[in-house]
């Protein structure tokens, strides 16, 4: 599959969230300091920003994407893929879902230096070169934490069931955010069978 341009991926992300207009993007240090004479603000930016500063900056891009794991309370093992290591790997691995079963997303992350605004999660499914499906979900905006990571889970969704649904299809994965940074972008395959294996 071939990497997406900006441009390509704004007008994915328009279409995907129509309707949605990005904030004004601040510092985290101008939002520290707008309206600091309101307690309860105060209170509240407290809690979402926490007592980051900005400072805690350890390198390289502001959003670390850690794990995606697939949820599913039937599956005989847990199925994730660790994203901070050897991403060409996932392409001869395959992860496997019985037909029908219900499932969820988790993806894990680290916000390290401002607040990102905007995340956004987009899943191209594609099988014998042929797109599926695309389906897009809004993750949020967050506070930096870089010594915490924080977790999106998706709704519940259910995997494809028939005899023509079940096998294998290729996954392009990308997290990005309302200027639409591109914190990572992977590939992945998912194959469908008639029953758990093993």
């Amino acid at each position: 599959m071939a990497e997406q341009t900006p441009e390509q991926l704004a007008t994915d992300n328009q279409e995907a969230m129509p309707g949605y207009k990005p904030p004004v993007q601040k510092s985290l240090q101008e939002l520290h300091e707008l309206d600091k004479n309101d307690e309860s603000l105060t209170k509240y930016k407290k809690t979402l920003l926490g007592e980051a500063s900005g400072g805690q900056d350890e390198g390289g891009l502001n959003v670390v994407v850690t794990r995606l794991t697939l949820m599913c309370d039937t599956a005989p093992r847990p199925m994730t893929l660790d994203l901070q290591g050897d991403l060409q790997a996932f392409k001869k691995q395959t992860f496997e879902l019985k037909e029908g079963v219900d499932y969820k997303i988790k993806i894990s992350f680290k916000v390290q230096r401002e607040i990102v605004s905007g995340l956004k999660y987009h899943q191209v499914m594609s099988r014998k070169g042929i797109t599926v499906a695309r389906v897009s979900y809004m993750v949020g905006s967050y506070g930096p934490r870089p010594s915490q990571e924080q977790e999106y889970i998706t709704a519940l969704d259910e995997a494809p069931s028939g005899m023509l649904a079940r096998g294998t299809y290729s996954v392009r994965s990308t997290f990005v955010d309302d200027d639409n940074n591109i914190y990572l972008s992977w590939d992945w395959n998912l194959t469908v069978k008639k029953n758990w294996s093993g």
